[in-house]
């Protein structure tokens, strides 16, 4: 298969001898159709004012008169009513005319053989150095009668230019064809990289460097394909990363649970342990349990299913009953809870939406400090909503707010250690809110509070 370069040369060139045939075909319309006529109407002036003045002066040498003519740049051929003929100037290539065509010159009329001579191309016609391509005049001198013949010398007008020409048109080919091929490779080289660097990222190589120092299209792609390549790479380490949590995640339980139930196969334990144990065993148990669902969950969310059931809906009332099921786990904290949750309705799934309130409820909880506050406030501004959910609790560093949506990601372990989660829980509030067409954003200080704020749509 032939490569991107070799396919642009051929084109170019092969467009530009396309465009050459058509400029020559326009061309020769354009000297058939306006030159031609103008040639012959100025050749056929040329001749009558030498038949004129040949006529007017009777007493001039008629021959030395038409050799002084050729001199200046014309072909010259006369002939008598005997038959007598005489060339002026550079010869004729075909001599061949008709006597009619004499015959009738001598009797007066004008011969347009420019005009007249066949609708080839115009670099024939015009070139073309043949004596019935000439203007053919009655011509009177000393009583005597004359058919004149005259056409211009085009080699003696246009010799120097042809050549200088024909220079021109070869070195501007030569030429155009080289600042092609130049210029090709300095467009198809950022291609060739490109296909270069994706064959690497292919291969799982994403340390791949492009010229995006262009301002051009193809350095806007190139710019493009890097930002896709540090997107993969990142994709790519969340990739491992998930699957390095989730197999710790999961693994950790499993083996509490065979350890536990390997203690409780021992006789010897007392009662009080082997409850101490299944309960153990148990909160594990939930732990796998939760995992599982919000891991059936995200893959619905990430294959776009229709697992959303939109209806209108009261969000006030629905963060109301939520406030009422954590109510017990506020007042143990010692937490302060103020909300303003005025009814309104807005067209949602309202079982994903209470899974978005649900964690952040249960975040600002858990992340509290004791005898903390929690703030809920519901706000509509024309057509969204903005539910806040402000806390004072442990907060977070401004590296940390970067990957809170991550899957699997927890804030500093050392400060969360004793705190329970599968670091799935912010990830499915975000996708949520997005299949929603909202969005959610965080603010945070260390050792202050979380401020996290969802918009929503109304409709």
């Amino acid at each position: 298969m032939k490569t991107l370069y070799v396919k642009f040369i051929v084109i170019t060139i092969g467009m530009m001898f396309i465009s050459f045939i058509f400029a020559f075909l326009i061309s020769n319309t354009y000297y058939q159709q306006k030159l031609k006529p103008f040639n012959d109407q100025k050749n056929t002036k040329v001749a009558l004012n030498i038949a004129t003045f040949s006529a007017e002066h009777p007493k001039i040498n008629l021959t030395e008169y038409l050799e002084s003519i050729s001199e200046v740049g014309y072909q010259i051929y006369l002939v008598d009513s005997n038959g007598n003929e005489f060339f002026f100037g550079e010869p004729f290539r075909d001599k061949s005319l008709s006597g009619s065509i004499k015959e009738n010159v001598l009797n007066g009329q004008i011969f347009h053989g420019i005009l007249r001579y066949p609708q080839e191309t115009f670099v024939t016609g015009f070139f073309a150095n043949e004596l019935r391509n000439t203007i053919g005049v009655p011509l009177k001198h000393n009583g005597r009668n004359f058919a004149l013949f005259v056409r211009p010398d085009i080699k003696f007008l246009f010799y120097e230019m042809h050549i200088l020409f024909g220079w021109i048109l070869v070195l501007s080919i030569i030429l155009t064809i080289v600042m092609v091929i130049i210029n090709t490779k300095y467009l198809v080289k950022p291609i060739s990289n490109l296909t270069k660097a994706t064959k690497s990222l292919s291969n799982g190589d994403f340390n791949v460097e492009l010229d995006i120092t262009r301002h051009d299209e193809l350095g806007e792609l190139s710019h493009s394909f890097l930002r896709m390549a540090r997107k993969l790479e990142q994709m790519d380490d969340m990739r491992k990363e998930f699957i390095s949590n989730i197999s710790h995640d999961i693994q950790s339980p499993l083996s509490n649970i065979k350890g536990y139930t390997n203690l409780l196969e021992n006789d010897s334990i007392n009662k009080e342990e082997r409850t101490q144990y299944v309960s153990i065993i148990n909160g594990e148990i939930r732990r796998l349990s939760t995992l599982t669902k919000q891991l059936l969950l995200l893959a619905s969310l990430d294959r776009n299913e229709d697992i959303m059931k939109k209806r209108l809906f009261n969000v006030g009332q629905q963060l109301k009953e939520l406030v009422r099921n954590y109510q017990w786990a506020i007042s143990e904290k010692g937490i302060m809870l103020s909300y303003s949750l005025p009814d309104i309705e807005i067209i949602g799934d309202p079982s994903l939406l209470n899974t978005v309130w649900d964690n952040l409820l249960s975040n600002a909880i858990k992340y509290n400090k004791p005898n903390g506050s929690i703030e809920i406030l519901i706000e509509k501004r024309e057509e969204s909503i903005f539910v806040t959910f402000d806390d004072t609790g442990i907060g977070m560093k401004n590296t940390e707010l970067e990957r809170i949506f991550d899957r699997f990601y927890r804030a500093d372990m050392a400060r969360t250690r004793t705190v329970e989660g599968t670091g799935l829980g912010l990830s499915i509030v975000a996708t949520i809110v997005k299949l929603h067409g909202g969005h959610i954003t965080v603010n945070s200080k260390e050792k202050v509070g979380s401020t996290f704020i969802v918009e929503l749509p109304v409709k």
